[in-house]
């Protein structure tokens, strides 16, 4: 049996739970996870019941007292490497970025950020195709690459402005960050306090050994951490074959929830383990949460 790792938001009574009302104390406190289970071919397990599900929080069981499996709109962020090295890549990553759109939930809310050595929103949120393919195909790629700091851009957008409670950010570049200011661990507890599913591709196959080898460890690190997963084609026309099925995963997760049973108000880190009762399953999301001060 496979582990896997999860975070949470933390709904108080009176919030809407993805679209349902949750009827809660007020002295309750929420740990919402997004889970993922897969099987020893990597194909999504479906309509598994509650008792399948086992959490585990700093080692200890806890009472999961929400679940369900529903497919449900998300607020969506595609951060696109604009820098020089993407110029001959564009159209394929635009036309993979947009089969993910037209795979995914239709009330979806989608926003797009190019970056180089800086990161602009080049679309606010729209569910509008041609809008976003009109953002995803007018650019002029240039500059370096400051990954981090678009995605931080990313999740303040999202913490901003989404009107979704599932949050999920898709980054596709094509090297190694060379130029941002946010930190990689920084990124990682920002993205996990704010409860962002980040999921990357990466187009490595021209970086030098060295510079690869570094780029693949820190875009698997914060995938790993945030419930989300990367890919490393060989070629940029894999990719076509990888955006839809991030789609089809989002679109297929349980959601399970509970109440933890240590409350302290602490500002600690809380480590966080699912299993699930299926023979060589796989079960992927976040590894942890932060507890409120």
């Amino acid at each position: 049996m496979r582990l896997g790792c999860v975070i949470s938001s933390f709904l108080w009574a009176g919030l809407v739970l993805y679209g349902q009302e949750a009827t809660f104390r007020t002295d309750t406190r929420l740990v919402v996870l997004n889970v993922s289970v897969f099987d020893k071919d990597g194909k999504i397990i479906r309509d598994l019941p509650k008792s399948a599900f086992t959490v585990y929080e700093n080692g200890e069981k806890q009472t999961v007292s929400v679940f369900r499996q529903e497919d449900v709109p998300i607020s969506l962020g595609l951060i696109i490497d604009n820098s020089a090295s993407m110029t001959d890549k564009r159209d394929r990553v635009a036309s993979a970025a947009l089969a993910m759109v037209k795979a995914s939930n239709p009330g979806d809310e989608v926003f797009i950020i190019n970056f180089n050595e800086s990161a602009v929103l080049a679309k606010d949120f729209t569910n509008n195709i041609r809008d976003l393919e009109n953002a995803l195909r007018n650019l002029n790629a240039k500059g370096e690459t400051a990954m981090r700091d678009a995605l931080l851009l990313g999740i303040e957008h999202l913490r901003h402005h989404a009107h979704k409670d599932k949050k999920v950010l898709v980054v596709i570049t094509d090297g190694e960050d060379n130029s941002s200011v946010e930190t990689q661990t920084h990124l990682i507890e920002v993205a996990q306090q704010n409860d962002v599913i980040i999921y990357a591709v990466g187009l490595l196959g021209a970086e030098e050994p060295e510079s690869a080898a570094r780029a693949k460890k820190q875009l698997s690190e914060l995938t790993q951490q945030t419930g989300g997963q990367s890919w490393f084609p060989n070629d940029v026309g894999e990719i076509a074959n990888i955006t839809p099925g991030i789609a089809h995963e989002i679109r297929n997760q349980y959601v399970v929830a509970y109440t933890p049973t240590n409350l302290a108000a602490d500002g600690s880190y809380r480590k966080i383990r699912v299993d699930v009762d299926v023979p060589n399953a796989l079960v992927r999301t976040r590894a942890g949460y932060y507890a409120p001060k």
